[in-house]
């Protein structure tokens, strides 16, 4: 694998680590109202994520099977749900006192963000490898530079992605530091998926619609189980639907100009 090719696996991950890196520029706490933004920005980054990166790719993957095309990307959605709903069940509410049910709320909305990131960025990654691919194979019509670009396209659509983890966490208490690190194991991911994608590309390339589209699913759940709930509790929750409407804005035009 030649360096051009390595380079095109790693920008996808800086772009995650960057947008983490913005835990760094946050005051020591955040104002309620910027948090609630922050909680609306990130639900529609990721509704829209779930949507133009994940199920229509999915969907438009399987378009060989006519009018059934929309069968892997309903049948991963819904895993995709299953798995984080089995995944809350086994990571409960302690119902004891304040300070306790607190820390394991805050443990089940972080471990569920950082899955729903990681597990949209996996097949992401194998979606870049695929493209790599086929420039090693000589059989794609996509060449180095177009695979280049592709890889740049997701590295700033993943900026937001890394900024709505980090962030987050901090409010939340976390030192910068760690929630920074988050950021990062959710997009370290992505070169591996796609490293692994092109060693082993005739195994992951007829189930990638399901993988897409499963990991759309996790995305969704968080969404509407976690996110969209805390910024709508208290006063003023339409401030987090104006924060929900511009993050949805933003990364839709990132994925149908940049993807």
């Amino acid at each position: 694998m030649n360096t051009k090719i390595l380079l095109g696996l790693l920008i996808p991950f800086l772009g995650t680590s960057l947008g983490s890196a913005c835990v760094f520029f946050m005051k020591k706490e955040m104002n309620r109202y910027v948090q609630k933004i922050l909680l609306g920005f990130a639900s529609g980054v990721m509704v829209a994520a779930s949507i133009w990166s994940l199920l229509i790719p999915a969907i438009d993957m399987s378009e060989n099977l006519d009018k059934w095309a929309f069968m892997p990307a309903a049948v991963g959605f819904l895993l995709g749900m299953m798995f984080l709903l089995m995944l809350d069940h086994f990571i409960p509410h302690m119902h004891l006192d304040h300070k306790e049910e607190g820390m394991k709320a805050h443990l089940k909305k972080t471990t569920m963000l950082v899955l729903a990131v990681t597990l949209h960025n996996i097949p992401e990654g194998m979606a870049v490898g695929v493209v790599f691919a086929g420039v090693l194979s000589g059989e794609s019509h996509i060449a180095l530079t177009g695979a280049i670009a592709l890889s740049i396209g997701i590295a700033i659509q993943n900026f937001p992605e890394g900024a709505i983890i980090s962030m987050p966490l901090k409010s939340e208490g976390e030192s910068r530091f760690k929630a920074f690190l988050y950021g990062v194991v959710s997009g370290i991911v992505e070169p591996v998926g796609a490293f692994l994608t092109i060693v082993f590309s005739q195994f992951f390339v007829p189930i990638l619609p399901y993988l897409l589209a499963f990991a759309g699913g996790a995305m969704i759940y968080v969404v509407v189980e976690e996110l969209i709930p805390e910024a709508s509790e208290g006063e003023h929750s339409n401030i987090a639907t104006v924060g929900f409407a511009i993050g949805f804005v933003i990364m839709m035009i990132l994925d149908v100009a940049l993807g």
